[in-house]
């Protein structure tokens, strides 16, 4: 029988060619998965997974996304467009680079179908060893001749948010670079009432900046003018990096520049730019920032602008900012923090020398003209004093305020001595406090703390208001600066107030305005001439004239009035001096804008003839009549011309009788009782004693 056994050296030779062919296999394998893909790639027509792209891609996003021209991949080399220092032997490898042509994403569902954004060509390389760690890595990502229209329909229809995914996805996307070529971005904003158009193209030999747009359109019925520069790649890879931004925007007298760097923009980490602001009014800024601010007339800043954006909230600061408000100057800074329920603004803000009508828009005491110049209607009513002009109570929730600011010198007109001003607003829950508001008046000081409440609990847009205002050393001769009969007086006044309403306006305020008002003169002397002029005194006026003004010592000037519903009513109003007691009597509405006093002067001395007929002061505030009681007037005139005749020896020698206020004379009891202190009852009742 033949031997069929093998030698044992021929068995282990079989083993071994078996495990060859087994390892060649494996790494053939390798091999052709790689080259078979490549081949794939490059011989596969892409086109046809355009429909099934499309498909998924408007699936995720909720709204159309098309590819409607070509689809490609092709191999890019990432050592080629790197530097040799930075090249790696796996650098060399090719990478599968994507080619879109002619894309478009439209608008959501709920909005006009037309598209938000269009690019004739978007592409990417795509990072193969990334896949490897469930990483989508695509080092630059490039635009070309990209448009997009950004649309606002109204506060809760808008076109550039996107629903984000909350389920934890196992891929993470690793997006470097982005970089964008020729191409227009349009704004459309039904709130603002914006049309703006921005064509952005490349920068050529600008070592800062790569990209520059211009901007034109309309932005609430004005015209929009401006541009700008901007980083040519925006790194989104290296978030330390600043990516640097340069704009100009004018819209009529509005205007905003800034210049610096934003940190990290894909995430908003940080910005640090240099900002310049103006515009018709603080208030008109609200739109673009949601952060209540008052009326003013036009107005400029300058200064730096800080944003801390990589925490919960985020901090703005407005720092070391210099402008003007109206004819006044304006420096500080002012930080906004971000918050639940609401944002808060704080800071100091201080004026060197402040013009006293800038304050007019804070109160729409400013004229019909003014009010159009900042951007608001002309309401004020020809022959209305009091300001009707609505506070915006609405705005007034939307964040909470702790400002304090201060005016070193107040320039005015003559007739207004007013020196300083100093006031701590607090505003918080739509609740405003003025705590103290303190000016500096005529030598003395006047000083206000004043309660808004604009929360809604009276009423939507209602204000329920209280106001505590003391007078202290307020001095005649600087309160009347202007009348220069006045000069010769040293007397001081002090005074209280204390009043409570409701309303939508100061007018409507006062309108409904409860609890009272007092005030005294302490001793002191007034112009004679003056007094003799009230009290029609027509003899000792001609010799004053001739003569000099002598001064006339004044025991008091004491003043009460009680206001319920806006209807100030008179208790007592005498002036007492050595010569004279002057009686005020009537009523002043402050809803109609209506005055009703009687002036009773009567003479405590003879005269050469005295005619001491009833002053009546009648009519609107802004035009009062002051007229004599004729009938009084006739019945006096023909006396005193026959005492005339005679009195003028006698007046020159008779001796001034003196009755100053005793313990039981009315102005003493008015020093008495404009001492106490005054309570404010509540809206709608009358104050008892």
């Amino acid at each position: 029988m033949p031997d069929t056994t093998s030698p044992p050296g021929t068995a282990k030779q079989h083993g071994g060619h078996k495990k060859k062919k087994i390892l060649f296999g494996v790494l053939a394998t390798l091999i052709a998965i790689p080259v078979i893909a490549v081949i794939f790639i490059l011989t596969f027509d892409w086109n046809r997974a355009r429909p099934w792209l499309n498909a998924k891609v408007s699936e995720a996003i909720e709204r159309p996304f098309a590819i409607r021209g070509n689809l490609a991949v092709q191999w890019e080399v990432p050592a080629r467009s790197m530097a040799p220092s930075d090249r790696h032997l796996r650098d060399w490898l090719p990478w599968p680079h994507l080619i879109a042509n002619d894309v478009h994403v439209g608008n959501p569902a709920n909005m006009k179908q037309m598209d938000m954004a269009s690019v004739r060509q978007f592409s990417f390389s795509l990072n193969p060893f990334g896949l490897l760690h469930h990483t989508i890595g695509i080092p630059v990502l490039r635009f070309d001749s990209p448009r997009v229209e950004l649309q606002r329909t109204d506060s809760t229809h808008y076109n550039w948010v996107y629903k984000k995914e909350k389920k934890e996805s196992k891929w993470e996307l690793d997006l470097e670079r982005v970089v964008l070529t020729d191409g227009v971005v349009r704004v459309v904003d039904a709130v603002t009432d914006a049309d703006i158009t921005a064509h952005v193209r490349t920068l050529a030999n600008d070592p800062r900046y790569g990209v520059g747009f211009e901007v034109t359109g309309s932005y609430n019925g004005a015209p929009v003018t401006g541009g700008g520069k901007v980083g040519q790649v925006l790194s989104l890879k290296d978030q330390n990096v600043p990516y640097p931004v340069k704009a100009d925007m004018r819209s009529g007298p509005s205007r905003i520049a800034i210049e610096g760097t934003v940190t990290s923009p894909a995430k908003l980490k940080a910005v640090d730019l240099q900002l310049q602001l103006a515009g018709r009014s603080m208030a008109r800024l609200y739109n673009f920032t949601r952060i209540t601010l008052p009326e003013t007339p036009a107005f400029s800043t300058s200064g730096r602008l800080r944003g801390e954006l990589d925490r919960e909230y985020g901090r703005w600061t407005y720092e070391n900012f210099k402008g003007k408000v109206g004819s006044s100057d304006i420096s500080g800074k002012l930080v906004y923090e971000g918050g639940k329920p609401r944002g808060k603004l704080s800071g100091n803000v201080a004026t060197q020398k402040l013009l006293f009508s800038d304050l007019g828009p804070l109160v729409g005491g400013d004229s019909n003209e003014s009010k159009k110049a900042r951007g608001v209607d002309a309401v004020q009513p020809g022959g209305k004093v009091l300001p009707v002009e609505e506070f915006r109570t609405e705005r007034w929730k939307a964040i909470d305020a702790d400002v304090r600011y201060t005016a070193e010198s107040i320039r005015r007109e003559k007739t207004l001595p007013i020196s300083k001003l100093s006031t701590h607003l607090v505003m918080k829950d739509g609740v405003i406090t003025l705590a103290p508001l303190d000016f500096g008046v005529a030598g003395g000081t006047l000083r206000s703390t004043i309660r808004l409440d604009g929360s809604g609990a009276k009423g939507k847009n209602t204000i329920a208001a209280t106001a505590k205002v003391s007078a202290r050393k307020i001095e005649i001769k600087q309160l009347f600066p202007t009348i220069e009969k006045m000069q010769a007086t040293v007397g001081t006044i002090n005074g209280d107030a204390q009043l409570s309403a409701t309303g939508t306006s100061v007018a409507s305020l006062l309108a409904t305005s409860n609890g009272e008002v007092k005030a005294l003169v302490n001793q002191g002397t007034i112009s004679k001439m003056l007094l003799e002029m009230m009290g029609l005194n027509v003899g000792n006026i001609v010799v004053t004239k001739l003569f000099g003004d002598k001064p006339v010592q004044l025991n008091c000037m004491a003043a009460d009035f009680d206001v319920n519903k806006g209807l100030m009513q008179s208790n007592v109003f005498v002036v007492d001096t050595e010569e004279a007691l002057i009686n005020v009597n009537g009523s002043i509405s402050l809803a109609n804008e209506q005055m009703d006093l009687t002036i009773k002067p009567e003479t405590k001395a003879l005269r050469l003839f005295t005619l001491r007929a009833p002053l009546y002061v009648r009519g609107p505030f802004s035009k009062p009549d002051v007229s004599v009681d004729k009938k009084v007037l006739a019945l006096k005139a023909g006396g005193a011309a026959a005492l005339a005749a005679v009195a003028a020896p006698v007046a020159a020698l008779l001796p001034l009788i003196n009755t100053g206020p005793g313990e039981n004379s009315e102005c003493g009891r008015l020093v008495a009782l404009a001492g106490e202190k005054p309570t404010a009852p509540p809206p709608g009742k009358t104050r008892t004693r």
